[in-house]
This record gives structure tokens, sequence and C-alpha cells, in this order.
């Protein structure tokens, strides 16, 4: 049996014809690149998705974090709590601005520490930025708190986790911004890089609507130096046609997760089951285990590909040793680190492959 860890071949097979209609409609338009049609109907979906005010599409889920510092005002010398443990874009984008990441270590469930936070706030503090990683929430009741404390904004990376729910808000509604990436191993994925940004503050809208079309008030006048990151038709086209399939892709990938959890022997590995206030949308599936590297090329072997969400922090990164970022002392997220393990998750697996990818991992200990 060969199990890849995401399938787009069967994705692409499920929605030939759909996306093929779609390409064919918008490339005779002649509108790509534009804020057009399809961006606007795109942004309109995510708002009522959402329940927010204001969505702006963008070209990453990068770009939605740095104009969403940009247009919160963070500049040089600033300082942002975030976490260590998540894709380099969270850190590179505090990083391009001037400011500096403070690091703070995470929970078993692999989000931030909360009761961590206040510690390390200063007066050069200027917001908090939680990673909602794998599909599963922060506590923001906990973080919005301290920073309506500490008069500090909230930039919520959402890229792994839309739809996630914390005490039945959706992720990104807490911040002062939420940003999102619908980059190809998304729930919600575009055909390319792609993202967007959810606000309920119309100042930040309208700066963050400028700036991504290099700060045009229009075509020949320029409000301010912007950049270019808007989203381009054609995907918009393809996230339009998606969106709608976006929770039945969740709800697929919840079972997947109950029928791992009902097979997979449980003195085996650690899984931070859902709580009552949380509903985890499962971006990925990430079990802690021991002897990890050799289950995974025992896994590997067995036709089961897997990968590893992450198994370098970026305060560990080179980059990050020249910035002497890898001072920090984060012995949860080192840990982590070495014992993470993602699992195949993707709405197309079948019931008898993740029966098989449970019956080999527990074969692997059995024997150990």
């Amino acid at each position: 049996m060969k199990i890849p860890y995401v399938n787009f071949y069967k994705q692409y097979l499920s929605e030939e014809k759909y996306l093929t209609k779609i390409f064919r409609r918008v490339v005779k338009t002649g509108e790509f690149v534009s804020t057009k049609d399809e961006v606007i109907k795109f942004e309109n979906k995510i708002k009522n998705l959402l329940k927010v005010r204001y969505a702006v599409a963008l070209n990453s889920g990068t770009d939605a974090l740095t104009l969403g510092l940009f247009a919160m005002g963070i500049k040089k010398g600033d300082e942002i709590i975030t976490t260590s443990n998540s894709f380099i874009a969270s850190t590179a984008v505090i990083i391009h601005l001037g400011a500096k990441p403070v690091f703070v270590d995470v929970k078993n469930d692999q989000n931030i520490d909360e009761n961590l936070i206040e510690a390390k706030i200063t007066k050069k503090t200027k917001a908090i930025m939680p990673v909602h990683l794998t599909g599963r929430m922060c506590a923001m009741d906990k973080i919005s708190k301290i920073a309506k404390k500490y008069n500090l904004g909230v930039i919520e990376d959402c890229a792994q986790s839309i739809m996630s729910k914390f005490k039945n808000r959706f992720s990104g509604t807490f911040g002062n911004v939420g940003c999102f990436s619908t980059h190809p191993l998304k729930n919600l994925n575009a055909l390319g890089d792609g993202g967007f940004l959810i606000t309920n503050d119309k100042k930040i809208y309208t700066r963050v609507n400028r700036l991504r079309n290099h700060g045009m008030l229009e075509r020949n006048k320029i409000q301010e130096f912007g950049f270019v990151s808007r989203m381009d038709n054609l995907q918009a086209a393809f996230l339009n046609y998606r969106v709608n399939n976006l929770r039945k892709i969740i709800k697929k990938r919840r079972e997947n997760v109950k029928m791992y959890l009902k097979n997979l022997n449980r003195n085996y590995f650690y899984f931070p089951e859902e709580k009552k206030n949380e509903f985890n949308t499962y971006h990925t599936f990430v079990i802690q285990v021991k002897k990890r590297d050799q289950l995974r090329n025992f896994l590997k072997k067995k036709g089961i590909a897997t990968t590893i969400h992450y198994p370098l922090p970026i305060h560990l990164q080179p980059a990050s040793a020249k910035l002497g970022l890898d001072k920090y002392n984060l012995p949860n997220t080192v840990y982590q680190s070495k014992n993470i393990l993602t699992l195949p998750i993707n709405q197309y697996l079948k019931k008898n492959e993740i029966i098989y990818i449970s019956q080999q991992i527990n074969s692997f200990y059995d024997h150990q």
C-alpha cells in the first residue's frame, strides 16, 4: 500500500471539470492581476463565512502578516511576542519590519503558553502574535485580556486554522487582525500561493486594502509606498469554488482523527485531544512519540509518507543565530521538535488506509 501525505491528484480528479470551466471563464475576461469581480466575490464570501466586517484578499499568508503588522503601526525597534514553534514566516515578517521577535515557550498542545506572556512584556512590546498551530486555537480569552491590560495589539496567525473555534468564536476574530493562508497544503487551498486578512477595524482595512496594490488611491495617484500583495483574479475564482466545500473537508478531517484515535494504541503516543471549548479543524494531525525518526523510517518502508511540523524551531535556525535569537531557553519547543510526527490526514484518505497506518505504528512499538 502506498499512502501519500497529501493527495493533490485525487483533489484534481474530483474537481477537474469545475476547475477547467473556471479557468476558461476567467481567462476569457482578460482580467488577471487587478482586484476585480472574483476577488471581490471571495472577500464577501470570507466576510460572511467568518462573520467579520472586512476581508482583504492577498497573495499569501505571509503578506497578510506583513501588511497586518504594518497597518497596526509596527516599526523598527518594536517587540512582538510570539512562538518559535511555527513556520518561518511568522518570525520573518517581524524581522523584515525591523521589529524584534520575543519568543515564549509552548504548552503540550504546541500552542503558545499564555501563562508565560506577561513576563516577556517590556516598554518596547507592541503586540502579541499567537500562532494557531495544527488547526487548534490558542487560549485567546486570556491572551486578549493580557493585551488589553498592557494596551497591546493582537495579530493572529491563522494560516493553519480557518474555521477553527475557541469558545464558539472563529480564529482571527479575537485580535486586531487575523491572517490566513490559502497555500495548496491548507484546508482551503488555491492552485498556488494566496492568503487573506480579516478585521473589524475600518482604519486597518482601508490601509491594507490600499497597501496591497502599491499604495494606490487610483491608477496614477499614490497615497503611500505600498506592496504588490494582491490576490490574482484566477486564484480568487478557484477559491470561490473551493470555499463551498470547506465545511465538508473539515468534517472529513475530523472524522479521520477519530478513526486514528480509535485504532492507535494510546500507550505509544501523546496527542492533545480536543477540549469542550475548542473546535479543531486539523490542518495537520501531529502526534508525539518516542523514537520518532526510527518510526518515520519504518513507516516510509511500509509505503506511508509522513512529515514533521517542525523539526528545527525558528530560534535555532541559522538565520536566527545571526540575530542572537538562539539564546532563548524553550524546553517544550525543543522537546516537541524532536518527538512530533505528522501523519496523513487529508480528506481523501480511506478508512482502511487509516487503519493500516495505525496498525503499522502499533506494530513498530509492539516490537520495541
